[in-house]
């Protein structure tokens, strides 16, 4: 008699699990971009909402909170209910945390639940056109002769631009100053305007610039050069060995999200990245979709936060 209850009991422990299992979602899913709308970030995430649309068969409508590095957005999915129907879709930076700014009011790895990685994306180096030179020695050599002229954007506090920028200035021993934006698309425009002369970020933004003839690209942080862009040679070509930095993406939901709903956009995650259409607009961009589940896409986070955070570090960075 006992153990009938023991298992009666162990039976019914798993219904809310199967009931949630089955009816998620149930309504339209509401996406967080934490940053402005016609960044690299806000592109990809809603290429990604579109498919991951299908695959639930519900709605996901994408809401772009800035502000902060990002945080101001990532912080409303923190406080939202665990329920499944607030996701964040987030770049690299994210994961950075305190480490980028002070009053940071969450832990990216402890409130947080990673659900995957949905890609990554090499970095390119954009200069205003009126920068002199015609490569990237030529132009490395003009601002070396007069530092104080030139300007480097960052689009947010920690971004992979960010931490590549540091590294890039180290290495190559230029004092320039570096101007903060709230994300990709204002930097942009003071790159093309010339109120800064030099910027760094996913190419998935600054690649149509280039190609545009808008803005000279001096190198990309790929291992080798893409059809995309086969006239931009890489940083290895350039002098810049082992440099190769780039930028990710992935979506979260609040920490407590039942497993059910965890794997159940896990699972839809992964048929989103097998997805011929969406593997097409990832490479009409120079992404390259990447499948990382909720294990080893919070292992991939943890060696990500030690090897930046070194890096922040090495470059004398202080939290904002």
């Amino acid at each position: 008699m006992r153990r009938r209850t023991i298992l009666a009991g162990a039976a019914a422990s798993l219904l809310p699990a199967a009931a949630i299992a089955q009816s998620y979602p149930n309504k339209p899913i509401q996406m967080i971009v934490p940053y402005p709308p016609g960044g690299g970030t806000d592109g990809f995430g809603r290429i990604t909402a579109d498919v991951l649309s299908e695959k639930l068969g519900q709605q996901i409508v994408i809401r772009n909170i800035g502000g902060a590095s990002g945080v101001t957005g990532s912080d409303t999915v923190r406080r939202a209910d665990p329920d499944g129907y607030t996701l964040l879709f987030n770049a690299s930076l994210f994961v950075l945390g305190k480490y980028v700014v002070a009053s940071c009011p969450y832990d990216p790895q402890a409130d947080f639940r990673p659900i995957a990685q949905a890609g990554e994306a090499p970095l390119v180096l954009l200069v205003n056109l009126n920068v002199p030179g015609t490569d990237y020695a030529s132009t490395m050599a003009a601002i070396g002769n007069e530092p104080k002229k030139y300007f480097f954007a960052l689009s947010s506090g920690g971004s992979a631009g960010h931490v590549a920028t540091l590294e890039f200035l180290r290495r190559a021993k230029l004092p320039l100053d570096t101007v903060l934006y709230k994300g990709t698309a204002p930097a942009n425009a003071d790159l093309l305007s010339g109120s800064v002369q030099l910027f760094m970020d996913p190419w998935t933004a600054l690649l149509p610039l280039a190609r545009a003839g808008k803005a000279r690209a001096l190198f990309v942080t790929s291992k080798a050069r893409t059809a995309l862009a086969p006239d931009i040679p890489t940083t290895e070509e350039v002098g810049l060995k082992d440099f190769n930095i780039g930028s990710w993406y992935g979506v979260w939901a609040p920490k407590g999200t039942p497993d059910p709903i965890v794997e159940r956009l896990a699972g839809a995650m992964a048929e989103v990245n097998k997805n011929k259409g969406f593997i097409a607009k990832c490479g009409a961009i120079g992404l390259v979709p990447t499948a990382r589940g909720p294990q080893e896409f919070a292992a991939f986070i943890k060696s990500e936060v030690d090897t930046n955070t070194t890096l922040l570090r090495d470059a004398g960075y202080k939290p904002e």
